[in-house]
């Protein structure tokens, strides 16, 4: 009889070619995504005159660096986009370049095309790469000599992590999302609160979310310290790889192993959270910090440290409902899926937007769906920019910045200092809580602007 196994340790076992004693795995990798920054790992290979080792398993997304509006910002931002393509033609790699009608964030259009499925391990030199693990795959980011590595050998040495689950139970309330369970349980546990571990979420309000809710859910594992997030496969995720580009031909028996990948009855975790759904509010950050965070209806906690407080502008005690915003943002490999640009539509139909803002979809097919769909014009009558997908003002690499000491309400994963731009303050929430931010023009609680609507 073999030991019960987690979810993680049935994806991560299946991978294994060798184990040194120390805990490190030398792992099997079914997708590797690149993107700009990957330059650095493709001039590693050239300078040793290697080729890739699978090519075909290999994908290059431009995205970080792709223009919102128009051309590039810069010369230096069109040679980035430039060699990632020269790079992909060299190497004979599929790459979603900027102008192909599959273009889009890497970790939104991995899942929209199929490339991510199910018990696979993937790996990205960008760490929102555990988005993946929504599928019950085990995704994480990696580095650029990692990248190198992997281009080489379509291998990589990782440190096993120990298994964690965070149980939500329950039913969430009207208004309150996806992201909100980040950014509660985050809270909660602190940056650090997952550190070495590889999560698992489960619970009946982990089951109850669509696929673009789960994507958002383990897009931000690593905000608190997650080195990956999973969930794992069931009818919902199914009904959503069925039929997409490069879902798999023998479809009955990979769905049959795929539902297969569930953590056994009596698998054991290092730790256990356990969450209550209704106990989770419309949350934001107030800090610079994805875990300073605080329901709507909170305050500045009383351990705000003198430099946070600077930096964002805020005092003790402060309420986070009715803060001035000076812009709002919409977009990201967190939240910019069809369901995100919905929620917050569903806020903006019929009403202005008092501040300025940005909406950019998660992808070109995105974009084009929101288009069929007329969200767009809702976004445009109430005073919103509808640009082109691409990472954007997430992290400020493509020229969409916030100025300096302005205050945006966003969707996206971090709010480090400088995120998205120099000196620019940054409270990450949903997209609902976003559209109310626009409406208002100040951090405000989305319940009330919602009531009578449907989403």
């Amino acid at each position: 009889m073999s030991n019960p196994q987690t979810l993680f340790d049935k994806v991560w076992g299946a991978h294994v070619i060798h184990a040194r004693p120390d805990g490190t795995d030398l792992l099997w990798v079914d997708r590797h995504f690149v993107h700009e920054g990957s330059h650095h790992a493709f001039r590693k290979l050239a300078a040793r005159n290697m080729v890739l080792a699978e090519p075909g398993l290999t994908f290059g997304v431009t995205d970080h660096y792709a223009p919102t509006r128009g051309a590039p910002a810069s010369d230096d931002i069109a040679g980035m986009i430039q060699t990632l393509k020269a790079n992909a033609q060299t190497h004979g790699l599929e790459h979603f370049a900027l102008g192909d009608p599959r273009q889009g964030i890497v970790h939104v259009i991995g899942p929209e095309q199929g490339l991510t499925l199910p018990g696979l391990v993937i790996v990205c030199g960008d760490s929102h790469t555990s988005t993946h693990g929504a599928f019950g795959s085990v995704a994480f980011g990696i580095g650029a000599t990692d990248v190198a590595h992997v281009l080489a050998t379509q291998t990589i040495w990782q440190r096993r992590p120990r298994a964690m689950r965070i149980t939500v139970e329950g039913t969430l309330s009207p208004g309150v999302t996806a992201k909100d369970i980040a950014l509660a349980w985050i809270a909660e546990l602190g940056a650090d609160g997952a550190r070495g571990h590889a999560i698992e979420y489960a619970g009946s309000a982990i089951r109850a979310l669509s696929m673009e809710g789960r994507l958002t859910l383990c897009n931000m594992s690593i905000e608190g310290g997650g080195r990956f997030g999973m969930i794992a496969p069931d009818e919902v995720t199914l009904d959503y790889v069925k039929g997409r580009p490069y879902a798999p031909g023998d479809w009955d028996r990979a769905t049959a192993a795929w539902l297969a990948l569930q953590s056994d009855a009596d698998a054991a975790f290092a730790r256990e959270v356990t969450l209550t759904a209704t106990d989770i509010a419309p949350t934001l950050t107030w800090g610079t910090s994805p875990d300073q965070a605080v329901p709507i209806t909170g305050h500045v906690p009383q351990d705000a440290t003198r430099d946070v407080l600077d930096y964002m502008g805020l005092r003790i005690g402060d309420p986070l409902n009715g803060t001035p915003v000076d812009q709002v943002f919409i977009g990201s490999c967190t939240n910019a899926r069809i369901e995100d640009l919905r929620a917050a539509a569903a806020v903006l139909r019929g009403r202005k937007a008092r501040v300025p803002g940005l909406v950019s979809p998660g992808s070109s097919a995105i974009k084009r769906q929101a288009e069929e769909e007329g969200l767009d014009a809702v976004f445009v009558q109430a005073g919103l920019d509808w640009v082109a997908s691409g990472c954007s003002m997430c992290v400020g690499m493509n020229g969409d910045l916030v100025a300096p000491g302005k205050r945006c309400a966003s969707t996206t994963n971090r709010n480090f200092k400088g995120r998205q731009g120099p000196g620019a303050r940054t409270h990450l929430m949903s997209p609902a809580m976003v559209a109310a931010a626009a409406v208002t023009g100040t951090l405000t609680d989305v319940r009330p602007l919602l009531e009578g609507r449907e989403r």
